[in-house]
């Protein structure tokens, strides 16, 4: 059985109001429609910024989606692994200085889970939308199926651990 301290928490970033912006909680949306894994805690995080830092606390490997504006081409995934706030992508509109600041509360508050933050090229939006273009739309399944098998990854290890101990 997995306890609390190997928890999994997969969180979607984003903000809807902005088109693909809102791409992380988008997928995060899709994943909780679609029961990706049990022993995995899936929240669409929208712009909550400090609202999160408990969820990201109670966790010891947080998967983030979220967009990113990286130069890169439109709909380009990427995976990384940031230590620090200064290793995210740039940022596309307020909601991420604020993760950039909750992820550095967490370190100062020194329970630091491990952290991947799956990120999608976008460009940045010229006018508010609520739509996803069919670009970014069509990523969905794509990012949510390399989530679940990040996600899928950490509890396979959990779960050998755990037999070992035994």
């Amino acid at each position: 059985m997995i306890d609390c301290k190997d928890k999994i928490l997969i969180m979607g970033i984003g903000n809807i109001l902005m088109g693909d912006e809102g791409i992380g909680s988008h997928v995060a949306q899709y994943l909780l429609k679609n029961d990706p894994l049990r022993g995995v805690e899936c929240i669409d995080g929208g712009t909550g910024s400090f609202y999160l830092l408990e969820c990201i606390q109670d966790a010891s490997v947080v998967i983030m989606i979220d967009a990113a504006n990286d130069g890169n081409k439109s709909g380009t995934i990427g995976c990384i692994s940031p230590l620090y706030s200064d290793d995210y992508p740039n940022s596309l509109t307020a909601h991420d200085i604020g993760l950039k600041d909750l992820i550095d509360a967490v370190y100062l508050l020194g329970k630091i889970p491990y952290i991947r933050l799956f990120t999608i090229s976008i460009i940045p939006p010229t006018l508010p939308s609520l739509e996803l273009t069919p670009e970014i739309e069509k990523r969905i399944p794509e990012i949510a199926e390399l989530v679940i098998k990040e996600a899928n990854q950490h509890l396979i290890s959990y779960l050998q651990a755990d037999s070992i101990t035994d």
